[in-house]
């Protein structure tokens, strides 16, 4: 059964920011090929998978009231998801690459929040 996302926290552990989250994806962590092909190769292109992965980026809605200090200073800290509220965590160094505020009349405001994964992932 699949778990629902409520409860779900994000906690920058140097800055010790947090928000209200209204939405989560990532990180996208990705391992290049390296094509290997030569000119001896008939058929198709051949390929191995890299040593190392990149852990993508962590992307956040979160409500915002402006006043907020997003730590957008570029300095990596370390960052934990707690998934659902459960005790299944992520985390991971990394920085924060963007800010986009989204205001509307008459709605509560927003802000998307990217942040860099730098170094390994723990699952």
């Amino acid at each position: 059964m699949a778990d629902l996302g409520n409860l779900t926290t994000v906690v920058f552990g140097t800055t010790g920011f947090t928000a209200s989250l209204l939405s989560i994806s990532g990180p996208g962590i990705s391992r290049p090929a390296i094509d290997v092909t030569n000119l001896a190769t008939t058929v198709a292109r051949v390929f191995v998978p890299s040593d190392l992965y990149d852990g993508g980026e962590l992307e956040m809605t979160i409500q915002w009231d402006g006043t907020e200090a997003v730590p957008i200073t570029g300095v990596a800290e370390t960052i934990t998801i707690a998934w659902g509220g459960t005790i299944n965590t992520s985390s991971f160094s990394g920085f924060v690459t963007g800010l986009s505020a989204e205001v509307a009349e008459g709605e509560v405001m927003t802000a998307t929040i990217t942040v860099k994964v730098t170094g390994a992932v723990t699952l």
